[in-house]
């Protein structure tokens, strides 16, 4: 996988951190990871790998998605360093997720989830696009990942085709998180569409259920499975794959 500017959202801990973790590897790593987060006190493994980098520069930038001020100081900082050669790959991934199913679901928490799964990753891209057209700008056909492209970190939950009473009911009470997922990919289906013949890729994807925070120890991969399988389709992705819904390995999910 060959991409120079890489932009990771909520890269302190769990699906970020392995992006940039496994990003820096590659045998023809990134020139620049910028690494975003919202607390200074959760910082300390990019560091860690910010320090070791030789080949990448990684930088620390501050930015809740749910505040406009943030993201816009956020692509001051990106734009600093890439200049005219514009951000190749923003990879959307901060999100949240808290139970609470129906009738218990409370406006607070569907407001909460929508914020930061639906709203933020659109408002990023938004302000990021400028620096994605840049990026396209440098070459004259085709979509890919080297050219410029964006991939939401979306989840199966979303999937309202999938949703069905002989799948298990534990997953129910994540009714803010289910539909601000659902919600984000019909957002980004509607960007994909605006912005097609631009050459900027618009890929929704979802991880698979990963061991972290969010999906706890009883997921069924780690972090290095689903972020390696994703990082292994990503460079197979063209314009076919544009505005669409993926498994980490490339299979469409259902709408």
């Amino acid at each position: 996988m060959e991409v120079e500017r890489v932009m990771v959202t909520g890269a302190n801990k769990g699906i970020g951190l392995e992006f940039v973790k496994e990003l820096v590897k590659l045998s023809k790593p990134p020139r620049f990871v910028f690494a975003t987060y919202r607390d200074e006190r959760t910082t300390q493994a990019l560091k860690d790998i910010r320090d070791a980098s030789k080949d990448t520069e990684v930088v620390l930038v501050k930015m809740d998605i749910t505040k406009t001020k943030e993201i816009a100081d956020a692509r001051k900082i990106v734009e600093s360093k890439v200049g005219d050669k514009g951000l190749n790959l923003l990879i959307n991934n901060a999100g949240v997720l808290t139970w609470q199913g129906f009738p218990e679901i409370t406006e607070e928490n569907m407001l909460f989830h929508f914020s930061t799964n639906t709203v933020g990753p659109v408002m990023v891209l938004k302000e990021m696009l400028p620096l994605l057209q840049k990026s396209a700008a440098r070459k004259d056909s085709g979509m890919n990942i080297s050219r410029a492209a964006v991939l939401n970190i979306s989840s199966g939950g979303g999937s309202i085709s999938a949703l069905s009473l002989e799948l298990s009911k534990d997953f129910l009470p994540a009714l803010g998180y289910r539909t601000s997922k659902a919600a984000l990919n019909m957002a980004m289906k509607v960007v994909a569409l605006t912005l097609n013949g631009q050459g900027i890729l618009v890929v929704n994807m979802c991880p698979g259920w990963v061991k972290t925070d969010m999906g706890t120890d009883q997921a069924q991969l780690t972090l290095s499975e689903s972020i390696s399988a994703m990082l292994k389709t990503l460079p197979q992705l063209n314009e076919s794959h544009h505005g669409t819904f993926l498994d980490r390995n490339g299979k469409t999910i259902p709408y």
